[in-house]
């Protein structure tokens, strides 16, 4: 018996999981895809200068997980695209918060209890993607854990997997900012939880899928909410990894004795500068000549 049986949640998570995403969550993921395009440096005058190059990142905040995924599996990337009702509700929504007057529309949904509500709808979209991403890539790959744990992360997380591609569209590029190296709390939740849909679809995780649905979507609504409401950017993982990552992969102590090795040669350098040279007897009389001669003109 697990764990849903046993709380008697069983009914509620399946009404839950067969709950449609379109259009009222949808609309909510398109609008926080688009706010927080519009947080990006240069976003708001990029959009006078060229909406078409504006929509573009937009379309990619919006579909790019759909993108990339297509794009591992062998398909066509614009797939997504042939939605026609989808593209237009995420056109609709981009052309409202860049081009609404007065910023009316952005404010409202910019507004922090409003905001909050978007959050947690985004996410239930969210685990959704990751569940379809790993049940479409088992069908493919009926035996491939690898390849759905990929497909399945990369459908929760692949705007920010290609968000260096989105930065070069805006005519930034950050390569310190790479999702890999560091990773966001929603790219390593993706990816912990394509590994539980991967688990639960290979019938070593003994929970049906509707109910992993449930109870992911009620911690990732639980942490974003939280996370936002607090303006907080501290992953919840946090403790957990830095207790097991030094076990299994050992600490990083190179950087820190570097670190503090060229802070210590600076403020040598600082605290101890090296004298000038000694003038010469010639030298000063020639000095005295040149501003004697300045005087006189």
């Amino acid at each position: 018996m697990d764990l849903a049986g046993a709380l008697q949640l069983g009914e509620l998570a399946t009404a839950f999981a067969a709950l449609p995403v379109f259009p009222l969550f949808d609309t909510a993921y398109f609008i926080v895809s688009v706010l927080y395009l519009k947080y990006e440096p240069g976003a708001v005058e990029m959009s006078r200068k060229s909406p078409f190059a504006s929509w573009l990142c937009a379309m990619l905040h919006c579909f790019g997980s759909y993108i990339l995924a297509d794009l591992l599996l062998g398909e066509a990337p614009i797939d997504c695209f042939s939605h026609n009702s989808s593209v237009i509700l995420a056109t609709a929504v981009w052309y409202l918060i860049f081009f609404c007057p007065m910023n009316l529309f952005y404010k409202c949904v910019s507004f922090l209890p409003a905001k909050l509500i978007f959050v947690a709808m985004k996410e239930v979209v969210r685990v959704r993607k990751i569940a379809a991403g790993v049940h479409h890539a088992h069908h493919r790959y009926h035996h491939g854990w690898f390849v759905m744990m990929a497909v399945g992360w990369v459908k929760g997380s692949g705007v920010a997997l290609m968000s260096n591609f989105e930065q070069l569209l805006r005519g930034v590029w950050k390569p310190e900012t790479n999702e890999i190296l560091y990773m966001s709390f929603p790219t390593k939740a993706s990816l912990y939880g394509a590994v539980l849909f991967t688990l639960q679809q290979t019938h070593w995780l003994p929970i049906s899928e509707a109910n992993l649905i449930f109870f992911f979507t009620m911690f990732m609504i639980v942490c974003k909410v939280f996370m936002t409401a607090t303006h907080s950017h501290a992953s919840p993982f946090a403790p957990v990894e830095n207790v097991i990552c030094p076990v299994l992969f050992g600490s990083d102590s190179s950087g820190h004795a570097s670190h503090h090795h060229d802070h210590h040669g600076a403020s040598h350098e600082v605290s101890h500068p090296p004298p000038p040279p000694a003038k010469s007897k010639e030298e000063l009389n020639e000095g005295t000549r040149k501003r004697k001669a300045k005087k006189a003109e």
